[in-house]
């Protein structure tokens, strides 16, 4: 889709993507198209049962914050033996005024 994979690193239950995408990209073809590629990849490599969640959060960063999200993303294996992904989720979600139910965090 002509996006750039800044980096992406994860743990056993979540993935965190940093990519530069194009004005005319919509964040959630993108995310269906990575899901399913990376999906039949790892069905096909690793893991027949592999799949996907079925939500994702996506969050839009300035360019003036990109150095720290990448130091977040390379370091996230010992940020979340600190702190879960769900309540890191929940606090980005209180912090952005962002409305949720708690049922879907899960």
């Amino acid at each position: 889709m002509n996006g750039v994979a800044e980096i992406v690193g994860g743990v056993e239950d979540h993935v965190h993507i940093l990519a530069s995408l194009r004005p005319v990209h919509c964040i959630a073809d993108v995310l269906r198209d990575l899901k399913k590629e990376s999906s039949t990849w790892t069905k096909e490599n690793f893991d027949r049962r592999f799949t996907w969640q079925e939500g994702y959060a996506a969050f839009t960063v300035s360019p003036a914050a990109t150095d720290s999200v990448r130091r977040y993303i390379a370091t996230q294996e010992a940020h979340h033996r600190k702190r879960s992904f769900v309540d890191e989720l929940r606090e980005l979600l209180n912090a952005a005024g962002i409305e949720f139910d708690e049922k879907y965090l899960l």
